[in-house]
């Protein structure tokens, strides 16, 4: 496996802000990576600490073996496509996405055939007349993708890139994105706060908290199999068990996290009053009151949803139960 990015040690402060605190991560050639957390948590800095945007405190940054700490972002192989797009009104279509290469100093007929591929690449062909403002949404990312890539990057850096766009347009963009990292084959860096996201497109998942990594894994992983309290209540709103329920129910002494879908109603160890219902389309979500934790169910459309005030009894199938600290009941 090819390194394309690794942190040692990296740290980034703003004065008493440890907005980065000891970052040590590995990003492979050719994956598509992402950075998730609440807003901040630190991902944003590692993408601009990756682009040359910012310089770390304390660390070192390596890009594909090669110390970056000190190489300005011009002279990175790397490239940056921001959430606002930062399109240049006045410039159409073609010339935006050229500009990178007009700036490098490549000849004109070279940015136009270079632009026009990337045209082709990102679905916008016949469109390089335009101007930024007669193009929806979407089609303002994919130019700024366009002008990202005709840059020929071994790294994509991608800073919350979907974040304005509508639900439905945003679901469209994460396909096509997974899509278009597949056929070019490099490294593909994307900031998200938005869980969906992380685990619908990435091949693996590091979650920031408070300047630190919290855990690095599958999407499979992070969310099946959360090693601290805050991943499982973060990555899906996990029900995160204290250890004197996980005791009485299973006789280990140890937090637990256990997904509101795999709770089954009807019969089981845990106990509870109904205090809230929510209807959220394919489901009905319940939170249910067990002495002072509230746990949260998820019943399919289709099944019995149970009254507010309700006494219900809740179980779940072997395995569903993760130990914190790795075991399982």
């Amino acid at each position: 496996m090819t390194v394309a990015i690794k942190f040692s040690g990296v740290s980034r402060h703003f004065g008493i802000v440890r907005a980065v605190d000891g970052v040590n991560l590995e990003i492979a050639e050719g994956e598509f990576f992402a950075l998730l957390g609440p807003s901040g948590s630190g991902k944003t800095t590692c993408l601009r600490l990756i682009a040359g945007f910012e310089q770390p405190t304390a660390g070192s940054i390596a890009i594909f073996g090669e110390d970056a700490t000190q190489v300005p972002p011009y002279r990175r192989p790397v490239n940056t496509v921001f959430q606002d797009y930062a399109l240049f009104p006045h410039l159409n279509v073609r010339d935006n996405i050229a500009y990178g290469l007009m700036v490098r100093g490549d000849g004109k007929s070279a940015r136009r055939a270079a632009a026009d591929e990337g045209l082709e690449l990102v679905a916008l062909d016949g469109f390089g007349d335009r101007k930024p403002s007669e193009l929806s949404g979407g089609q303002r990312q994919r130019v700024a993708l366009a002008r990202a890539l005709v840059m020929k990057p071994k790294v994509l850096l991608l800073d919350e890139p979907l974040g304005a766009l509508d639900l439905k347009l945003r679901e469209q963009m994460q396909s096509e994105l997974k899509s278009l990292q597949r056929r070019l084959g490099i490294a593909f860096v994307f900031v998200t706060h938005d869980q969906g996201e992380a685990l619908s497109m990435a091949d693996r998942v590091a979650v920031f908290n408070e300047g630190q990594i919290q855990q690095v894994g599958s999407p499979e992983d992070v969310y099946d199999r959360p090693q601290a309290p805050f991943v499982a209540d973060f990555v899906g709103a996990s029900n995160v068990l204290p250890a004197d329920i996980v005791n009485a129910v299973i006789g280990t002494h140890a937090a637990a996290s256990l997904r509101p879908e795999a709770i089954t109603l009807g019969s089981g160890p845990l106990g509870g009053v109904v205090e809230a219902q929510a209807f959220l389309g394919s489901a009905t979500r319940i939170e249910v009151r067990c002495n002072r934790q509230i746990i949260k169910v998820l019943i399919p459309k289709g099944g019995v949803v149970p009254a507010i005030g309700e006494v219900v009894q809740m179980g779940w199938a072997p395995g569903a139960l993760h130990m914190m600290d790795g075991a399982h009941g």
